[in-house]
């Protein structure tokens, strides 16, 4: 019998830039799992680019849930380049402060789905950020991912597809804090 598991219970610890060495085959692996249905998918065999490109940004920003010593979930991003952020082509008119995080990627274990996990690591990553706003791409294909982000103050602001064979994403705009 499976174990019942509690976020409350899961030990937060922050990573940098710095760490990525320490800490870059426990995103793989949870990433794995938490996608073990479709890594089939190219785009999502490319995961380990993904962890090296936005971890070789010195801004580079991670949370990870451990339980244990197993990482349960993780939540990354870095500061967006001034006016290169996802949400500047989906507004006619920017934010009067507009310092963004760039929210890049959430992954919770199976085992940790719907423990509140996922909500726990992405407030510890945000809402502590010096930033104005988070953005981040949600697959469109994926209706209930977007309503969870909403939940959490996020709202969709239009469409990006970034490289030719990556899903469509709704590109998700919140104040930081989160409310």
């Amino acid at each position: 019998m499976e174990q019942s598991v509690n976020a409350a219970e899961l030990d937060i610890r922050r990573f940098t830039h710095d760490d990525l060495p320490e800490i870059r085959q426990a995103l793989i692996d949870v990433h794995a799992d938490a996608y073990a249905h479709a890594m089939d998918d190219e785009f999502n065999q490319r995961f380990p680019w993904f962890v090296d490109h936005w971890g070789g940004h010195p801004d580079f920003a991670c949370v990870i849930a451990f339980d244990g010593d197993e990482a349960a979930a993780f939540a990354y991003g870095a500061p967006s380049t001034p006016h290169r952020e996802w949400w500047r082509d989906h507004l006619a008119h920017p934010p009067a402060r507009s310092r963004t995080f760039s929210y890049s990627e959430l992954a919770v274990r199976t085992r940790w789905r719907k423990t509140g996990t996922a909500e726990l690591v992405t407030r510890t990553l945000l809402n502590d950020r010096a930033e104005d706003l988070a953005v981040l791409l949600v697959d469109t294909d994926h209706p209930r991912v977007q309503a969870l982000y909403e939940s959490w103050g996020f709202q969709k602001v239009g469409e990006h597809q970034p490289f030719p064979d990556s899903p469509v994403f709704a590109v998700m705009l919140a104040d930081l804090p989160l409310r």
